[in-house]
């Protein structure tokens, strides 16, 4: 965990949090929607790839903000 902190120090230290954080939060977007798109439009089911592509897709939107929140905080 120190060293993802020190990661997302390091980001906010070189004044581009702001386009990282859209980053991340574009790239879960698009796996979020992949995995909806697995679930809904094909025959899978709701079983572990289309999951997992979801659980993902939602951490990679909300993990940017906390993590840097946690970095100003230290």
């Amino acid at each position: 965990m120190d060293e993802a902190l020190e990661a997302v120090e390091l980001v906010a230290d070189s004044e581009l949090e702001g386009a990282f954080t859209w980053l991340l939060r574009i790239v879960g977007l698009l796996v979020l929607l992949a995995g909806v798109g697995l679930w809904l439009f094909t025959e899978m089911g709701l079983l572990v790839l289309p999951a997992v592509l979801i659980v993902v897709g939602l951490v990679l939107l909300v993990a940017p903000s906390i993590l840097l929140a946690l970095a100003e905080l230290t």
